[in-house]
Protein backbone atom coordinates (compact mmCIF):
# COMPACT_ATOMS: atom_id res chain seq x y z
CA UNK A 1 0.00 0.00 0.00
CA UNK A 2 1.05 3.58 -0.68
CA UNK A 3 0.29 5.99 2.16
CA UNK A 4 0.36 9.77 2.13
CA UNK A 5 1.28 11.26 5.51
CA UNK A 6 0.74 14.84 6.67
CA UNK A 7 2.18 16.23 9.90
CA UNK A 8 1.35 19.70 11.27
CA UNK A 9 1.09 19.31 15.05
CA UNK A 10 3.50 22.09 15.99
CA UNK A 11 6.00 24.15 14.00
CA UNK A 12 7.04 21.89 11.13
CA UNK A 13 4.92 21.23 8.04
CA UNK A 14 5.72 17.77 6.70
CA UNK A 15 4.51 15.59 3.83
CA UNK A 16 5.66 12.04 3.02
CA UNK A 17 4.84 9.16 0.72
CA UNK A 18 5.56 5.73 2.19
CA UNK A 19 5.10 2.40 0.42
CA UNK A 20 4.90 -0.26 3.10
CA UNK A 21 8.17 0.43 5.03
CA UNK A 22 9.92 2.25 2.18
CA UNK A 23 10.06 6.03 2.32
CA UNK A 24 9.63 7.41 -1.21
CA UNK A 25 9.79 11.05 -0.18
CA UNK A 26 9.83 12.86 3.16
CA UNK A 27 9.71 16.67 2.96
CA UNK A 28 9.74 19.12 5.87
CA UNK A 29 9.24 22.89 5.91
CA UNK A 30 10.74 24.13 9.18
CA UNK A 31 9.57 27.25 10.98
CA UNK A 32 12.58 27.59 13.31
CA UNK A 33 13.75 30.91 11.90
CA UNK A 34 10.28 32.47 12.10
CA UNK A 35 9.84 31.52 15.78
CA UNK A 36 13.43 32.16 16.89
CA UNK A 37 12.92 35.87 17.72
CA UNK A 38 10.20 34.84 20.19
CA UNK A 39 12.24 32.10 21.88
CA UNK A 40 9.53 29.52 21.27
CA UNK A 41 6.59 28.53 19.08
CA UNK A 42 3.86 31.15 18.53
CA UNK A 43 0.70 29.07 17.86
CA UNK A 44 -1.08 31.54 15.55
CA UNK A 45 2.06 32.10 13.50
CA UNK A 46 2.60 28.34 13.26
CA UNK A 47 -0.93 27.75 11.91
CA UNK A 48 -0.61 30.50 9.29
CA UNK A 49 2.75 29.16 8.12
CA UNK A 50 1.28 25.64 7.79
CA UNK A 51 -1.41 27.09 5.52
CA UNK A 52 1.23 28.73 3.34
CA UNK A 53 3.55 25.71 3.16
CA UNK A 54 1.27 22.71 2.83
CA UNK A 55 0.04 22.97 -0.76
CA UNK A 56 3.51 23.63 -2.30
CA UNK A 57 4.93 20.83 -0.17
CA UNK A 58 2.29 18.37 -1.41
CA UNK A 59 2.97 19.35 -5.01
CA UNK A 60 6.73 18.92 -4.50
CA UNK A 61 6.30 15.53 -2.78
CA UNK A 62 4.27 13.98 -5.61
CA UNK A 63 6.65 15.43 -8.20
CA UNK A 64 9.76 14.14 -6.43
CA UNK A 65 8.30 10.67 -5.95
CA UNK A 66 7.00 10.56 -9.52
CA UNK A 67 3.61 9.44 -8.23
CA UNK A 68 0.18 10.77 -9.15
CA UNK A 69 -2.20 11.56 -6.25
CA UNK A 70 -4.66 8.99 -7.59
CA UNK A 71 -2.12 6.23 -6.87
CA UNK A 72 -2.33 6.85 -3.12
CA UNK A 73 -4.13 4.05 -1.26
CA UNK A 74 -4.43 5.72 2.17
CA UNK A 75 -4.32 9.29 3.49
CA UNK A 76 -3.00 9.81 7.03
CA UNK A 77 -2.63 12.90 9.22
CA UNK A 78 -1.75 13.75 12.81
CA UNK A 79 -4.89 14.07 14.92
CA UNK A 80 -3.15 15.09 18.16
CA UNK A 81 -1.70 15.92 20.55
CA UNK A 82 -0.45 19.33 19.48
CA UNK A 83 -1.48 22.94 18.84
CA UNK A 84 -5.12 23.01 17.79
CA UNK A 85 -4.73 25.57 15.00
CA UNK A 86 -1.71 23.80 13.57
CA UNK A 87 -3.39 20.39 13.77
CA UNK A 88 -6.50 21.64 11.99
CA UNK A 89 -4.52 22.72 8.92
CA UNK A 90 -2.98 19.33 8.14
CA UNK A 91 -5.92 17.24 9.38
CA UNK A 92 -8.49 19.17 7.33
CA UNK A 93 -6.34 19.07 4.21
CA UNK A 94 -5.85 15.30 4.57
CA UNK A 95 -9.57 14.64 4.98
CA UNK A 96 -10.32 16.82 1.95
CA UNK A 97 -7.79 14.87 -0.13
CA UNK A 98 -9.18 11.53 1.04
CA UNK A 99 -12.71 12.63 0.10
CA UNK A 100 -11.65 14.03 -3.28
CA UNK A 101 -9.63 10.93 -4.17
CA UNK A 102 -12.15 8.46 -2.77
CA UNK A 103 -9.50 6.95 -0.49
CA UNK A 104 -9.66 5.85 3.17
CA UNK A 105 -8.47 8.25 5.87
CA UNK A 106 -6.72 7.56 9.19
CA UNK A 107 -5.98 9.95 12.06
CA UNK A 108 -2.71 9.26 13.88
CA UNK A 109 -1.48 9.86 17.42
CA UNK A 110 1.65 12.00 17.15
CA UNK A 111 3.44 10.35 20.10
CA UNK A 112 2.73 6.85 18.80
CA UNK A 113 3.90 7.91 15.33
CA UNK A 114 7.31 8.77 16.79
CA UNK A 115 7.61 5.15 17.95
CA UNK A 116 6.77 3.88 14.46
CA UNK A 117 9.68 5.81 12.93
CA UNK A 118 11.73 2.86 14.18
CA UNK A 119 9.79 0.48 11.90
CA UNK A 120 10.68 2.24 8.65
CA UNK A 121 13.31 0.67 6.40
CA UNK A 122 14.72 -2.83 6.37
CA UNK A 123 15.09 -5.08 9.43
CA UNK A 124 12.51 -3.45 11.74
CA UNK A 125 12.52 -4.34 15.46
CA UNK A 126 10.63 -7.44 16.55
CA UNK A 127 8.44 -7.21 19.71
CA UNK A 128 8.47 -7.34 22.65
CA UNK A 129 10.00 -3.87 22.75
CA UNK A 130 10.55 -1.00 25.14
CA UNK A 131 10.50 2.52 23.72
CA UNK A 132 11.46 5.85 25.29
CA UNK A 133 9.80 8.77 23.46
CA UNK A 134 11.59 12.03 24.23
CA UNK A 135 10.68 15.34 22.61
CA UNK A 136 9.83 18.96 23.33
CA UNK A 137 6.34 18.09 24.48
CA UNK A 138 6.59 14.46 25.57
CA UNK A 139 8.69 12.15 27.72
CA UNK A 140 7.06 8.72 27.90
CA UNK A 141 7.93 5.05 28.29
CA UNK A 142 6.00 2.40 26.32
CA UNK A 143 6.10 -1.36 26.05
CA UNK A 144 5.05 -2.98 22.75
CA UNK A 145 4.02 -6.62 22.59
CA UNK A 146 3.05 -6.16 18.92
CA UNK A 147 2.31 -3.34 16.53
CA UNK A 148 -0.81 -1.51 17.74
CA UNK A 149 -0.43 -3.21 21.15
CA UNK A 150 1.11 -0.49 23.30
CA UNK A 151 1.12 0.00 27.04
CA UNK A 152 2.05 3.34 28.60
CA UNK A 153 4.41 2.66 31.51
CA UNK A 154 5.15 6.17 32.73
CA UNK A 155 5.84 9.72 31.69
CA UNK A 156 6.69 13.16 32.96
CA UNK A 157 4.51 14.85 35.56
CA UNK A 158 5.46 18.36 34.43
CA UNK A 159 7.97 19.52 31.80
CA UNK A 160 9.13 17.19 29.06
CA UNK A 161 12.85 16.63 28.54
CA UNK A 162 12.95 18.74 25.38
CA UNK A 163 10.98 21.51 27.07
CA UNK A 164 13.48 21.47 29.93
CA UNK A 165 16.36 21.82 27.46
CA UNK A 166 14.61 24.69 25.66
CA UNK A 167 14.00 26.58 28.90
CA UNK A 168 17.55 25.91 30.09
CA UNK A 169 18.89 27.27 26.80
CA UNK A 170 17.08 30.55 27.43
CA UNK A 171 18.53 30.73 30.94
CA UNK A 172 22.00 30.19 29.47
CA UNK A 173 21.51 32.75 26.70
CA UNK A 174 21.63 30.11 23.95
CA UNK A 175 19.63 30.31 20.76
CA UNK A 176 16.35 28.58 19.90
CA UNK A 177 15.78 25.65 19.44
CA UNK A 178 17.33 24.87 22.79
CA UNK A 179 18.08 21.14 22.54
CA UNK A 180 20.68 21.33 19.75
CA UNK A 181 22.11 24.54 21.25
CA UNK A 182 22.63 22.90 24.66
CA UNK A 183 24.24 19.86 23.03
CA UNK A 184 26.58 22.05 21.00
CA UNK A 185 27.64 24.06 24.06
CA UNK A 186 28.05 20.89 26.14
CA UNK A 187 30.66 19.54 23.72
CA UNK A 188 32.99 22.33 24.89
CA UNK A 189 32.34 21.82 28.60
CA UNK A 190 32.63 19.42 31.52
CA UNK A 191 29.65 18.24 33.64
CA UNK A 192 31.21 19.52 36.87
CA UNK A 193 28.11 21.01 38.52
CA UNK A 194 25.91 18.69 40.62
CA UNK A 195 22.30 18.91 39.44
CA UNK A 196 19.33 16.74 40.50
CA UNK A 197 18.26 13.83 38.32
CA UNK A 198 14.73 14.19 36.90
CA UNK A 199 13.30 10.94 38.26
CA UNK A 200 10.52 10.08 40.68
CA UNK A 201 11.60 7.28 42.96
CA UNK A 202 9.48 4.14 43.11
CA UNK A 203 7.92 4.70 39.69
CA UNK A 204 8.73 4.88 36.00
CA UNK A 205 7.90 8.59 35.89
CA UNK A 206 9.94 11.76 35.47
CA UNK A 207 9.89 15.34 36.76
CA UNK A 208 12.01 17.96 35.02
CA UNK A 209 10.74 21.11 36.74
CA UNK A 210 13.09 20.68 39.71
CA UNK A 211 16.10 20.32 37.42
CA UNK A 212 15.22 23.53 35.61
CA UNK A 213 14.78 25.36 38.94
CA UNK A 214 18.10 24.03 40.22
CA UNK A 215 19.86 25.34 37.13
CA UNK A 216 18.17 28.75 37.50
CA UNK A 217 19.25 28.94 41.16
CA UNK A 218 22.81 27.96 40.24
CA UNK A 219 22.97 30.65 37.56
CA UNK A 220 21.59 33.20 40.03
CA UNK A 221 24.23 32.26 42.62
CA UNK A 222 27.11 32.44 40.15
CA UNK A 223 25.84 35.79 38.89
CA UNK A 224 25.57 37.15 42.44
CA UNK A 225 29.19 36.11 43.03
CA UNK A 226 30.03 38.21 39.95
CA UNK A 227 31.54 35.20 38.23
CA UNK A 228 31.50 34.78 34.48
CA UNK A 229 28.96 32.12 33.61
CA UNK A 230 30.72 28.92 32.47
CA UNK A 231 28.00 28.23 29.89
CA UNK A 232 29.63 25.13 28.34
CA UNK A 233 30.08 23.50 31.77
CA UNK A 234 26.54 24.37 32.82
CA UNK A 235 25.17 22.97 29.54
CA UNK A 236 27.22 19.78 29.96
CA UNK A 237 26.00 19.39 33.55
CA UNK A 238 22.38 19.86 32.54
CA UNK A 239 22.63 17.49 29.58
CA UNK A 240 24.28 14.83 31.77
CA UNK A 241 21.50 15.13 34.37
CA UNK A 242 18.76 14.82 31.73
CA UNK A 243 20.38 11.83 30.01
CA UNK A 244 21.21 9.97 33.21
CA UNK A 245 17.64 10.39 34.45
CA UNK A 246 16.20 9.09 31.19
CA UNK A 247 18.56 6.12 31.01
CA UNK A 248 17.97 5.20 34.67
CA UNK A 249 14.23 4.82 34.12
CA UNK A 250 14.71 3.00 30.83
CA UNK A 251 16.99 0.52 32.59
CA UNK A 252 14.49 0.08 35.43
CA UNK A 253 11.73 -0.67 32.92
CA UNK A 254 13.98 -3.05 30.98
CA UNK A 255 14.68 -5.07 34.12
CA UNK A 256 10.92 -5.45 34.71
CA UNK A 257 9.70 -6.15 31.18
CA UNK A 258 12.78 -7.84 29.64
CA UNK A 259 12.19 -6.68 26.05
CA UNK A 260 14.00 -8.01 23.00
CA UNK A 261 15.14 -4.48 22.10
CA UNK A 262 15.32 -0.89 23.39
CA UNK A 263 13.98 1.88 21.15
CA UNK A 264 14.45 5.65 21.18
CA UNK A 265 12.13 8.10 19.45
CA UNK A 266 11.30 11.80 19.34
CA UNK A 267 13.31 14.94 18.72
CA UNK A 268 15.59 14.54 21.75
CA UNK A 269 16.50 11.06 20.45
CA UNK A 270 18.77 12.92 18.03
CA UNK A 271 20.97 13.91 20.99
CA UNK A 272 24.33 12.19 20.62
CA UNK A 273 24.95 11.58 24.33
CA UNK A 274 21.52 10.01 24.81
CA UNK A 275 22.00 7.73 21.79
CA UNK A 276 25.41 6.58 23.05
CA UNK A 277 24.20 5.95 26.59
CA UNK A 278 21.14 3.95 25.52
CA UNK A 279 23.26 1.95 23.07
CA UNK A 280 25.66 1.16 25.92
CA UNK A 281 22.73 0.15 28.15
CA UNK A 282 21.37 -2.20 25.49
CA UNK A 283 24.80 -3.81 25.08
CA UNK A 284 25.16 -4.23 28.84
CA UNK A 285 21.72 -5.88 29.08
CA UNK A 286 22.23 -8.07 26.00
CA UNK A 287 19.40 -6.39 24.08
CA UNK A 288 19.18 -4.89 20.59
CA UNK A 289 19.03 -1.12 20.15
CA UNK A 290 17.08 0.87 17.56
CA UNK A 291 16.91 4.59 16.95
CA UNK A 292 15.73 6.38 13.78
CA UNK A 293 18.15 8.55 11.79
CA UNK A 294 18.05 12.18 13.02
CA UNK A 295 15.74 13.25 10.16
CA UNK A 296 13.12 10.78 11.42
CA UNK A 297 13.54 11.72 15.09
CA UNK A 298 12.17 15.24 14.72
CA UNK A 299 8.57 15.78 13.60
CA UNK A 300 8.07 14.27 10.15
CA UNK A 301 5.33 12.79 8.00
CA UNK A 302 6.99 9.46 7.15
CA UNK A 303 6.33 8.26 10.69
CA UNK A 304 2.71 9.44 10.38
CA UNK A 305 2.24 7.55 7.11
CA UNK A 306 3.61 4.28 8.48
CA UNK A 307 1.72 4.59 11.77
CA UNK A 308 -1.42 5.17 9.71
CA UNK A 309 -0.77 2.09 7.61
CA UNK A 310 -0.32 -0.04 10.72
CA UNK A 311 -3.46 1.36 12.30
CA UNK A 312 -5.54 0.95 9.13
CA UNK A 313 -4.66 -2.74 8.91
CA UNK A 314 -5.75 -3.26 12.51
CA UNK A 315 -8.85 -1.05 12.76
CA UNK A 316 -9.79 0.12 9.25
CA UNK A 317 -10.47 3.72 8.22
CA UNK A 318 -11.61 6.61 10.40
CA UNK A 319 -14.76 8.56 9.52
CA UNK A 320 -14.34 11.88 7.72
CA UNK A 321 -16.32 13.42 10.58
CA UNK A 322 -13.31 12.83 12.87
CA UNK A 323 -11.86 15.91 14.52
CA UNK A 324 -8.52 16.87 15.99
CA UNK A 325 -7.75 16.53 19.70
CA UNK A 326 -4.92 18.78 21.00
CA UNK A 327 -4.81 16.78 24.26
CA UNK A 328 -5.11 13.34 22.65
CA UNK A 329 -4.12 10.55 25.02
CA UNK A 330 -2.65 7.17 24.07
CA UNK A 331 -3.12 4.68 22.80
CA UNK A 332 -5.60 6.11 20.30
CA UNK A 333 -8.72 3.88 20.44
CA UNK A 334 -10.51 2.78 17.28
CA UNK A 335 -13.53 4.81 16.21
CA UNK A 336 -16.98 3.41 16.96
Amino acid sequence: MLALGIESSCDETAVALVEERRVLVNLIASQFEAHRPFGGVVPELAARMHLEALRPLLTAAFAEAGVAPAKVDLVCATRGPGLIGALLVGFSAAKAMAWALGKPFVGVNHVVAHIYANFLGENPPVPPLLCLVVSGGHTDLFSLTAEEELRHLGGTRDDAAGECLDKAARLLGLRYPGGPAVEEAARRGEPRFPLPRPVIEGSLEFSFSGLKTALANLIQRLTAEKKELPVPDLAASLQRAVVEGLVAKLEAAAMIYRPRALLLAGGVAANGLLRREVAALATRLGMEFYVPPPALCTDNAAMVAYAGLSRYRRYGADPLTAGVDPALDFPLPPWG
